[in-house]
């Protein structure tokens, strides 16, 4: 008699295999492709492009022109309040205070990527720079002027680490859409100030905000944080924030 194949059967079929493999992983797919890839493509074409021209993009200077025809005494209040603000040394308190909070609920998985994710925004903002070696708008004089190099914007890689940290402990709460809402505001603003006080290119911006979320989904994807804080009557922390998971644990064995 022929046999008749279960419904819940492997099959053994490549095709088959391929198929049912790329319909479970579909969205760590597409995450990968337009929350990694597509970035880092964007983040080397600004960067190929600017060191083969060593100059800035047509769209830079009236940008910047245009952003300066807005300027006012309020504006410039405005602006440098929210450099200061964006500063990575602002943010360096806010992610210590995250650090500590996942440390107390011994969230280690989380700490580790908070941690992962902005020291390497940072170490990786300082390189690029180093590497690019290039300087800052001179259209004309900031009221809070740079001196460090400007290719990417620091202050644009900080906004997006921090908000890719509230995002993912963010995501299966009831507050996820209002977080994410004042969260594209407070982006949008720290590049305008940027823009507005003339130390930063478009392109600056643009570069900045590609390689930091390429960083934090890429680490996201990797340390796998989860995205529900961890519940327990007895207060002890969700066993897979203290302990590995078994191809993690394979991989070091």
């Amino acid at each position: 008699m022929q046999s008749v194949k279960k419904p819940n059967q492997e099959s053994r079929s490549p095709l088959d295999f391929l198929k049912n493999l790329l319909l479970a992983r579909w969205r760590s797919l597409l995450l990968l492709l337009i929350g990694v890839y597509l970035p880092l493509q964007i983040f080397e074409i600004l960067a190929v492009k600017l060191w083969k021209n060593e100059a800035s993009f047509p769209w830079d200077v009236p940008i910047l022109l245009a952003v300066h025809s807005t300027a006012n005494t309020q504006l410039d209040i405005l602006a440098v309040m929210l450099a200061i603000i964006g500063s990575p040394w602002t943010a360096i308190p806010i992610v210590v205070a995250i650090a500590l909070i996942l440390l107390l609920q011994k969230r280690w998985r989380s700490l580790a990527y908070v941690l992962t994710v902005s020291l390497g925004s940072f170490i990786i903002n300082l390189i690029a720079k180093e590497f690019m070696h290039r300087v800052r708008p001179q259209l004309w004089e900031s009221i809070a002027p740079e001196s460090s190099f400007a290719f990417p914007s620091n202050h644009a890689m900080t906004s997006v680490t921090l908000v890719a940290i509230l995002l993912i402990f963010n995501w299966a709460s009831p507050w996820r859409r209002l977080v994410f809402i004042l969260s594209s505001l407070y982006i949008i603003a720290i590049a305008w100030c940027r823009l507005y006080l003339g130390v930063h290119f478009p392109s600056d911006i643009l570069a900045g905000w590609m390689v930091a979320l390429a960083w934090a989904i890429g680490v996201s994807l990797i340390i796998k944080p989860y995205l529900t804080i961890a519940k327990s009557v007895d207060e002890q922390p969700a066993k897979d924030e203290t302990t590995l998971l078994p191809e993690e644990k394979k991989l070091i064995s």
